[in-house]
């Protein structure tokens, strides 16, 4: 063979039989051979070269892009994080306070917010890589996010949007005198609710993209850069959540719940004005058109190809478009792989296929490659739902236990919804400290540049979030015990002065630690492994897990209210209203084994999965040395 590019529909076939068969065999053989990161002209290989707002070639790099431009872009996912746990925090309190819902139907309301936001970002991540690009899919979503905002807003300040308050004291909620909101108005809030957490599904899963796109892949320093991006990124976020559990929580007990939420819009407001005057600085990647429609056209080639042979006389090769550059705008070409092998049959052409054969019917090496790149990528991402099911857990059951627990540090006391600012404040420590000690530390022993490779973080994540569940139910064990034996068993909501809430702080710091591992290394990975013109899509798979697990615990609630409560023979269930009489610590032991089980899944994808960039330079290895062997 005279070259190993992967050959174009253009080449005849000929030469001797023994060329002949080396063509037809799917692996080493249909391996490109230019280096996709390789500048052509001084630009960027295969269509990934970035450009201006209008779509053009930027003539200066340098004068765009880099760190100044993606602190524009941390302003904007700071704001929205401090909306989105400002929410998630107050909502379980307003709803139960004012809207006088029970406890757990409020919980499950918000797990189904938070699920929603995150679950639905595949819509924002397919806009942004389809059509859009992840500059207008975030500038239109965070407007949609601000007028949500803007609604709660006005439910909170409005009187006719809320049930009559009147009379309407702690003996009265906790006997369920209190009138309820009416339908409409639960309605109301609701649509305003969900209606930012669409606003939020459009932006997560493009901000963290189109952060890292504004580094340049050709320098040397940009695998550090990446990696330090994204360690600042959950850093924002951090910084965001720690203002939404201090700040907005002062606000809402000092100035009531309109300015609560009042104050989280015009914060959203604000961070709008900032990323869009960085505009001039930003970097753009050119959408490479429906990811979907390419997906679904190499699922129908391969199956309309099911029955043809790897060993056919009509094999004319594995199609590829010739040349350095992809048929996908905004991608580079992709090597071939041996893995997921019944796919290659949407790329392999047939004498009968013709000189334009529809791509219904014959799809192109990289776009098949696309597919199998999405395909492998899942299961490390599944495994993070059950991390995101213990936050979700954490974040509504753990407000419950904060309300029979003294919160006093000293003369000052806290409030119940400001306990969740402890995970956030120990990931900003570690953050701050990571590079100053995990990763010297780590590097003597794994020898890694980084510390540690990115599923091994989220290795390190998910064995953190076990500890932290086990101690929440070695813990709430002991309180509910203490609570009957000092006589507070009926008196859930009537804080015990003897036994601090700092002991939750154990549970909160380590699910902190958890989720700095896991998702920051979760995001570094999906990005730079999923395919050039799908980055949104990947990053999207990992709000997609986020929003599983917020599902995920309100299904297992409910299974478990049905499973252990029994109102007829007054059995009361795990999740009782009334946290003293409940067995939330059975919960959380649960949620510790089946973290375990995830655990073990876990190691067994990470074991399998190959990097791409090592998957490309052993294949390059091999196909030097292969034709040297068939020859010997």
């Amino acid at each position: 063979m005279g070259t190993r590019e992967i050959k174009s529909p253009e080449v005849e076939m000929g030469g001797n039989s023994d060329h002949s068969f080396r063509r037809k065999k799917l692996g080493i053989y249909f391996i490109e051979s230019d280096d996709r990161r390789t500048a052509l002209g001084g630009g960027y290989v295969g269509g990934t070269s970035p450009v201006n707002i209008r779509g053009k070639p930027i003539a200066d790099l340098s004068k765009t892009g880099g760190w100044i431009a993606a602190f524009f872009i941390f302003g904007n996912e700071m704001a929205e994080r401090m909306a989105y746990f400002g929410l998630s925090v107050n909502m379980v309190a307003f709803m139960f306070y004012v809207m006088h819902r029970p406890f757990s139907s409020s919980a499950n309301a918000v797990n189904n917010f938070l699920g929603i936001s995150q679950a639905s970002s595949v819509i924002g991540g397919f806009l942004a890589d389809a059509y859009l690009g992840r500059y207008w899919t975030i500038a239109i979503f965070t407007t949609i996010y601000l007028v949500g905002l803007t609604g709660i807003t006005l439910c909170a300040t409005i009187r006719i949007f809320v049930p009559n308050q009147d009379q309407c004291n702690q003996i009265a909620l906790l006997l369920g005198n209190c009138e309820p909101a009416k339908p409409w108005q639960m309605l109301y809030l609701n649509s305003f609710l969900y209606l930012t957490g669409f606003g939020a599904a459009g932006i997560r899963p493009c901000v963290s993209s189109f952060g890292a796109d504004q580094f340049d892949e050709r320098s040397k320093d940009y695998k550090s850069h990446l990696d330090r991006f994204f360690n600042f990124f959950y850093l924002s976020v951090t910084v965001g959540a720690i203002v939404a559990f201090t700040a907005v929580v002062y606000i809402q007990i000092q100035h009531g719940w309109g300015s609560a939420f009042g104050s989280l819009a015009i914060a959203m407001g604000m961070s709008n004005v900032v990323f869009f005057l960085g505009t001039p600085l930003y970097r753009h990647r050119l959408p490479g058109g429906s990811p979907l429609t390419r997906v679904a056209q190499v699922l129908v080639a391969a199956f309309r190809k099911r029955n043809a042979s790897f060993d056919s006389s009509e094999i004319v090769g594995l199609y590829e478009v010739p040349g350095k550059r992809s048929a996908i705008k905004g991608s580079s070409k992709i090597a071939h792989t041996d893995n997921f092998r019944c796919l290659d049959k949407a790329a392999l052409q047939l004498k009968e296929d013709g000189t334009n054969p529809s791509p219904w019917r014959l799809c192109t090496v990289t776009q098949v490659e696309e597919v199998k790149i999405l395909l492998r990528l899942l299961p490390v991402p599944a495994c993070t739902i059950m991390l995101s099911l213990i936050l979700t857990e954490f974040l509504t059951l753990s407000v419950q236990q904060a309300y029979t627990l003294n919160t006093h540090i000293s003369h000052l006391k806290l409030p119940v919804t400001c306990m969740p600012v402890f995970p956030g404040l120990s990931i900003f420590l570690l953050l701050s400290l990571y590079y100053l000690i995990f990763v010297p530390l780590c590097r003597r022993i794994t020898g890694h540049p980084h510390g540690a490779s990115q599923l091994q973080r989220v290795g390190i994540g998910l064995a953190v979030s076990i500890v932290s569940v086990a101690w929440a139910g070695v813990f709430e064990r002991y309180r509910r015990h203490y609570a009957i034996e000092h006589g507070y068993e009926f008196s859930f909501l009537s804080a015990m002065p003897d036994l601090s809430a700092y002991w939750l702080l154990i549970q909160y710091c380590l699910i902190g630690i958890a989720e700095v591992f896991c998702i920051v290394g979760l995001l570094e990975f999906l990005y730079e492994e999923a395919p050039d013109a799908m980055r949104s899509i990947g990053s999207a798979y990992a709000a997609v897990a986020g929003g599983l697990g917020c599902f995920a615990a309100t299904i297992l609630n409910n299974i478990i209210k049905s499973a252990t409560g029994n109102d007829k023979e007054g059995r009361q269930s795990w999740l009782s209203q009334n946290i003293n009489t409940g067995r939330f610590d059975y919960l959380y032991w649960l949620l510790t084994g089946l973290s375990v089980i995830n655990f073990c899944a876990f190691l067994y994808a990470a074991r399998r999965y190959q990097y791409r960039a090592k998957q490309e330079t052993e294949m390059e290895v091999t196909s030097k040395s292969a034709p040297q062997s068939e020859d010997n």
